[in-house]
């Protein structure tokens, strides 16, 4: 990761802040230091062009949105909470770049599957990226009217 935790904040407020979706720097920075070998930082000179945060998370859970996560869990399943690429970047295929660079990651620490929760009618974008809906497992309102949670095999 980074020490730019100011700017990650920043750049994850201007990304979710308009969807209602915007968690704040402590609870980003808690979901970090669960797994901080499964976050990564892309930096275009001093500026940060995105990020993804993931961690161990059971199968067909998710964090809770308001609140910063505990001591890390044990998991087969790594749970991509968070992808986001600041708007000067985008259209670029740095998310392709750091999805495959989590996929890698996954693999190499004998994770089984990765899991997210699509928000904001982003399911299309994670669909053709090899991830499947999983229609039985409902994640609450706090994640928007279109959250899908998916998952694909590692």
């Amino acid at each position: 990761m980074t020490d730019d935790w100011t700017g990650i904040a920043e750049l994850e407020h201007r990304v979710y802040g308009p969807k209602g979706l915007s968690e704040g720097r402590e609870v980003l920075e808690s979901r970090a230091s669960a797994s901080p070998e499964t976050c990564f930082v892309l930096t275009a000179g001093h500026q940060i062009a995105g990020y993804v945060l993931a961690m161990p998370y059971p199968e067909g859970q998710y964090p809770d949105l308001t609140e910063p996560e505990g001591a890390g869990c044990t998991s087969r399943n790594l749970h991509l909470h968070d992808l986001a690429i600041a708007a000067a970047f985008r259209g670029s295929g740095l998310a392709r770049r750091l999805l495959e660079h989590l996929i890698a990651t996954a693999r190499s620490r004998d994770y089984d599957r990765i899991s997210l929760v699509a928000v904001a009618g982003s399911a299309t974008f994670w669909s053709a990226n090899g991830f499947q809906p999983n229609p039985d497992i409902a994640p609450p309102a706090s994640y928007g009217e279109k959250a899908v949670y998916m998952s694909m095999a590692t």
